[in-house]
């Protein structure tokens, strides 16, 4: 089946979704793919908020030099400008798009401004604890209003259809892409002039994670195998609150709630974030989650405690509702009781090279959001940085999408149908699930928190014969939406194993028993370049 559209947005997250609106009111006809519900991807699970300048004692210089800070030197100063500099029409423009944000006894300009840790002021716009959930809700509902914006759910992304651009020789250029539709089980070739990638990150490559099934870094693998370059995939972020419950999943308790004054304690309530640094719980999350890991393996604990019941009952209640109903669920109540928390994969910060304007190496091919990397966070994220982000890029890529579109085509009238003759049905799928669990389980206890030279080429070993595998699995059987996602967080973790392995230091996010310190002369970039189409 062939469909057509002038832009394909792969993925449903605020990248894309922002995009996706935009691009509609140009006059673009776009067409989102989504691989479930278009509610669905990393940005619904956003609890604490965008940070922005509002408040007048605040400025620019001080968010710049906290991303900075964070970035612990890698960020690319020019990115992190743009990005600052144009927080405040960011929630500008969703305030006029409906999203209601929390005003208080304490706001600024009408809004409510929490405080999150590597933040010197408070700057977080918030919706209560669900910020991502109403952001989404709110720009879906313009979405499935819009007239030039057909969504595609339950299709997942196979490929790039990539080809020599008209007239430019050996020039690399993007037409469109395969996609699984999952209820037919059939593949719907998409003819794009343009192609965005907004997929999110790969914390699924990792056995605990704060982020849903969905983020197998599809769009990273996706750039990888047409030609494009990744850097910086060594610098996986921790989140270092996620509840510890058997029946909890993966639900994170937001950076918001140590923001107001939230303490981490030992199981015998001792408080230990002091000894590891100055800020204490205000610190990083690199460092916060390196000071859990350090403590729960030096105790022998399963756990951290974190403890907010300092607070008046009915002030947690208002701020962290979707928190507190939640561990209510689990007879854990915060208004009374500490929360047991552990670290767990959250944040992608690294990805597929891009400017400042969502270009890729490959002409009309574009990437937004946690699966590209603009330079912005460097080696570490800061808080509440993440959906400011979306919105900022999702704004800067129109103009360079429509200058794209007014050249011809890029290669040729029309891309070439899906061939699989010569496959058949899979008949062992528990293959599959297998090597999805072990995949998690090795990245988990080799390439996490804390890693080690051995460690790191064990895993690549383990990787290398499990990419044989896959491929070889791919290449016989129909494909469907678990091996396609396994097939890309194959290449993910490979990828992530490589930067780490390159990287001989201790830098943000990556931290290695055998290089404990930062190196001056490794304050740049990893970067990985594709030597042949994978």
């Amino acid at each position: 089946m062939l469909r057509e559209t002038t832009v394909a947005i792969v993925g449903s997250g605020l990248a894309g979704i922002g995009l996706g609106l935009r691009l509609a009111e140009k006059g673009i006809d776009c067409l989102i793919l989504t691989k479930s519900e278009l509610a669905s991807g990393s940005s619904v699970w956003a609890q604490g908020g965008i940070a922005a300048v509002l408040d007048p004692k605040d400025s620019f210089d001080a968010h710049i030099q906290d991303t900075l800070r964070a970035g612990a030197g890698l960020c690319h100063e020019a990115a992190v400008r743009t990005v600052v500099e144009g927080a405040p029409e960011a929630i500008r423009w969703l305030s006029h798009a409906g999203v209601h944000f929390d005003g208080g006894d304490t706001s600024v300009e009408g809004l409510h401004l929490a405080r999150e840790g590597g933040h010197s002021h408070r700057r977080v716009a918030h919706v209560a604890d669900a910020t991502g959930r109403a952001v989404v809700d709110t720009l879906d509902r313009q979405v499935l209003a819009s007239s030039r914006i057909s969504v595609l759910e339950d299709h997942t992304a196979i490929d790039l259809i990539v080809g020599p651009v008209t007239g430019s020789g050996s020039r690399q250029g993007v037409a469109g892409i395969f996609a699984l539709d999952g209820k037919s089980g059939t593949v719907t070739t998409i003819q794009a002039r343009a192609v965005v990638l907004a997929t999110g990150g790969a914390s699924k490559a990792y056995l605990y994670t704060s982020n849903p099934d969905s983020s197998t870094g599809d769009g990273i693998a996706m750039a990888w195998r047409a030609g494009c370059s990744v850097a910086n995939l060594e610098f996986v972020q921790f989140h270092p609150t996620c509840l510890y419950h058997p029946h909890a999943g993966n639900f994170l308790i937001s950076e918001a709630v140590r923001g107001e004054g939230g303490k981490l304690l030992l199981p015998d309530g001792t408080p230990f974030m002091a000894d590891h640094d100055n800020r204490a719980e205000l610190a990083p999350r690199d460092i916060v989650a390196r000071a859990i890991d350090y403590e729960m393996k030096k105790g022998g604990h399963d756990c951290v405690y974190l403890d907010i019941s300092h607070l008046e009952a009915g002030q947690i209640k208002r701020h962290f509702p979707g928190i507190y109903e939640r561990c209510l669920s689990f007879s854990i109540d915060i208004t009374r009781e500490p929360v047991p928390v552990v670290p767990a994969a959250h944040y992608t910060c690294g990805g597929i090279t891009t400017d400042l304007d969502g270009r890729t190496d490959l002409e009309g091919l574009y990437a937004l959001g946690e699966n590209a990397h603009t330079g912005l966070h460097g080696a570490n994220r800061l808080a509440s940085n993440s959906l400011l982000e979306c919105i900022v890029f999702a704004e800067r890529a129109v103009p360079s999408i429509l200058e794209h579109l007014e050249g011809p085509p890029p290669i040729g009238p029309r891309p070439p149908d899906w061939d699989e003759s010569q496959v058949s049905d899979p008949d062992e799928l528990v293959v599959v699930a297998h090597n999805w669990d072990e995949i998690r389980r090795f990245m988990w206890d080799y390439v996490g928190i804390v890693r080690t030279s051995r460690r790191l080429q064990r895993a690549a070993n383990r990787l290398h014969l499990l990419h044989e595998e896959i491929r070889d699995f791919y290449s016989h059987f129909r494909v469907n939406r678990d091996l396609l996602e396994l097939r890309n967080l194959v290449v993910v973790s490979e990828l992530i194993v490589r930067c780490a392995a390159e990287r001989r230091e201790s830098r943000g996010l990556h931290f290695t028993q055998d290089f404990p310190s930062p190196v001056p002369g490794q304050r740049q970039d990893t970067v990985l370049r594709p030597a042949s189409k994978d």
